[in-house]
């Protein structure tokens, strides 16, 4: 049965199939697939094994459906260690029918030179990805989110109108790289470039907050986080200047889809900031065509 929903629409801002890597818990014989029910236990999921149950793109359409979501967002990754191909993440948006939509990603230590935004630029005009992810603190050579090597990818992204989304959180292999501070400059340098704080440099939580209000380009995306230890303080924001700037994610196979929004309905937002945070922001932020 699908889910009633909480608000008109709902954008889940970082969905990814399990069956696209491993990483997600694509073998359930692998250490991978108990690290994916180790995150979902330590996030206070009630099912930690909901993932296993949508192995392929009809069940995973069908969880999204029942789960009352109209589109999933499923940011890509490209790191050593998790390399997601941004092709298969074009394929799989456009099978969807519109319901899954793709963010490619780049690694300019993998691409190097010119190669990183040859990569944009296909990512964004042959494949029709909505945007690009980058990781810095996951590369081979951790780096900032403002390290230099990173600034064509932004200023590629800028000229072509699609949002950046940065990955942070405590899963960052060295803290000292999730670091919202580091966004400050990156928004300052590039004033028109959508930034997207995937986990939202969750636990620097009062420092996130900071720099989203210095500037209005940057968004706040806890996904999973939200919904941890403090996490609500993100929502308290939106009650106030960060109602424009704060997105709602599940982070699943990390966390359930159907849990994250009946705990987003826990929150008490307004029912005009629900709205927002559920889809409204991410409309506008990524150009949707949804009324």
């Amino acid at each position: 049965m699908t889910s009633p929903k909480l608000t008109r629409h709902v954008v889940d801002m970082r969905a990814r199939p399990s069956f696209l890597h491993p990483f997600f818990g694509a073998d359930p014989s692998s250490p991978e697939f108990e690290t994916v029910r180790w995150v979902n236990r330590r996030l206070g999921s009630r099912d930690i094994d909901h993932f296993a149950r949508s192995p392929d793109l009809p069940s995973f359409l069908k969880e999204i459906e029942q789960a009352s979501i109209d589109v999933a967002i499923m940011v890509g990754r490209s790191t050593p260690q998790v390399r997601i191909s941004n092709d298969a993440l074009s394929e799989l948006s456009q099978l969807s029918a519109g319901r899954l939509l793709g963010v490619g990603s780049v690694d300019p230590q993998a691409l190097p030179g010119d190669e990183a935004v040859r990569e944009v630029r296909r990512c964004l005009d042959s494949l029709q990805l909505i945007g690009i992810n980058v990781d810095p603190g996951f590369y081979g050579r951790p780096i900032a989110h403002d390290d230099e090597t990173l600034f064509p990818i932004y200023a590629t992204c800028e000229m072509e109108n699609a949002p950046v989304f940065l990955m942070s959180g405590p899963t960052t292999p060295d803290l000292r790289h999730n670091d919202p501070l580091a966004v400050d400059r990156v928004a300052r340098a590039f004033p028109n470039l959508p930034l997207i704080c995937c986990h939202a440099f969750y636990p620097q939580i009062d420092a996130m907050l900071g720099v989203a209000f210095r500037h209005e380009n940057v968004f706040v995306s806890p996904d999973m986080y939200l919904f941890a230890p403090g996490g609500e303080r993100y929502a308290e924001a939106a009650n106030g200047f960060l109602s424009d700037q704060l997105l709602f994610g599940s982070s699943y196979p990390f966390r359930s889809i159907e849990q994250s929004i009946a705990d987003l309905a826990g929150l008490r937002l307004q029912d005009e900031i629900a709205e927002k945070v559920a889809w409204r922001n991410a409309v506008r932020v990524l150009g949707l065509d949804m009324t």
